[in-house]
C-alpha cells in the first residue's frame, strides 16, 4: 500500500450492486491520479484501488452536445460497462470521457474499441467464447 493510499481512500459504494463511480470526491481522485487511454471514440482514466470491485465513472460535458446527446452517450457507454463488468479486472476506478464520434459509430463498432481499449491495458479477462 502507498503512503497516500489513506489519504485518497474511496468512498464505499452504497450497494453491493453500484458499478458506477457518482461520487465528485471519487471522480475527482482518478482524474488527479488516473492513468490516460486515448481512443478514437473514447478517453479512459484509470486508477488501481484496492481489491473492491472496478467501477467506471461516465463524464460528458457540455461542449458533447445538448442535452440529449449528452444523456445519450451516457446511456450507450453504461450499457457497454454492463455487458462486461463480470469480466472487469477487481480494483480499478475508470472514468469514461465519450467523444462525440462514439455516437456515430455501430453499436457493434463501439464494442469492439471498448473491449480491445480495456483489453490492451488489461483492465478485461479475455472472453471464453
Amino acid at each position: 500500500m502507498r503512503p497516500w493510499d489513506d489519504l485518497f481512500a474511496m468512498s464505499k459504494p452504497q450497494r453491493e450492486s453500484s458499478i458506477f463511480l457518482r461520487a465528485s470526491r471519487d471522480i475527482e481522485i482518478v482524474k488527479r491520479h488516473g492513468r490516460r487511454i486515448s481512443t478514437a471514440l473514447f478517453n479512459l482514466l484509470t486508477y488501481k484501488l484496492d481489491d473492491a470491485p472496478s467501477r467506471v465513472g461516465i463524464i460528458v460535458g457540455k461542449r458533447f452536445g445538448n442535452a440529449v446527446r449528452r444523456n445519450r452517450a451516457k446511456r450507450v457507454f453504461r450499457a457497454l460497462v454492463r455487458q462486461r463488468q463480470q469480466d472487469l479486472i477487481p480494483g480499478q476506478a475508470l472514468l469514461v470521457f465519450p467523444k462525440r464520434e462514439a455516437l456515430a459509430q455501430t453499436h457493434e463498432d463501439l464494442t469492439r474499441m471498448w473491449e480491445t481499449s480495456l483489453g490492451r491495458v488489461h483492465l478485461i479477462r479475455p472472453r471464453a467464447d
